[in-house]
C-alpha cells in the first residue's frame, strides 16, 4: 500500500467513524457490569476491565461495547489505575491508549499517552485477538480524556471510552454515558 492510499483509508476510516456512534447510541444504551471495576480505597487504586471488540457494535471497534465516549471511567486524582485489557475481536488488532480529548478524534491518535504506563504495548501495531496487557499508571492530572485504540483509524472510527480524573470524585465510577456534572 503506498502513502496516498494509506491516507485515503485513513480518512474513509474517519468519515465513517462519525456517522457510527451517533446511530449505534440510537439503538440503546450501553450496559454497564459492576463487575468491571474493582476498587481499592486502602490504597487508592482502581483496576478496570476494557475489553476490545467485546460486541459486534461498531463492527467490532469497541471497548465494553461502548463506542464514541458512550462509557465514562470517573477516577479521583491521584489514584493508581490497574487497566485489564484484553483483545476479543478476531478481525482486527486493537490497543489501549490514554489521550487528551479532542474533537473531532483524529486519525492518528498522540504518539505518547497522557500518563506514563498508560499505554498498551506496540500501541500503533494494535496486538491480536486473546491478547492480554495490563496498564498501570496514576492518575495525577485531573481533567477528561480518552482511552482510545491507537491503532490509525480505530480512535475516529469510533473507538474511545472516556476517562475523568476528578478532583471532588470521592471514588471510582463507571457509567454509561459522557461524565455526569
Amino acid at each position: 500500500m503506498n502513502a496516498t492510499h494509506g491516507s485515503l483509508v485513513i480518512a474513509a476510516v474517519a468519515l465513517l467513524g462519525a456517522a457510527v456512534p451517533r446511530a449505534l447510541s440510537a439503538q440503546g444504551a450501553v450496559k454497564v457490569d459492576p463487575s468491571w471495576v474493582t476498587i481499592r480505597a486502602s490504597d487508592s487504586t482502581v483496576e478496570f476491565r476494557l475489553v476490545a471488540g467485546m460486541t459486534p457494535a461498531n463492527g467490532g471497534m469497541n471497548f465494553d461495547g461502548a463506542t464514541g465516549g458512550s462509557l465514562t471511567l470517573t477516577v479521583p486524582v491521584r489514584w493508581h489505575v490497574t487497566l485489564h485489557f484484553r483483545n476479543d475481536d478476531e478481525n482486527m488488532p486493537h490497543s489501549a491508549e490514554v489521550t487528551v480529548a479532542k474533537a473531532p478524534v483524529p486519525a492518528m491518535p498522540d504518539p505518547k499517552p497522557v500518563f506514563g504506563g498508560a499505554e498498551s504495548k506496540d500501541a500503533s501495531q494494535g496486538v491480536n485477538a486473546g491478547t492480554k496487557q495490563d496498564l498501570h499508571f496514576t492518575a495525577d492530572q485531573p481533567g477528561t480524556f480518552m482511552i482510545e485504540c491507537a491503532v490509525p483509524g480505530h480512535g475516529a472510527a469510533g473507538m474511545w471510552v472516556r476517562l475523568v480524573v476528578s478532583e471532588t470524585a470521592a471514588k471510582p465510577e463507571v457509567h454509561a454515558g459522557p461524565p455526569t456534572p
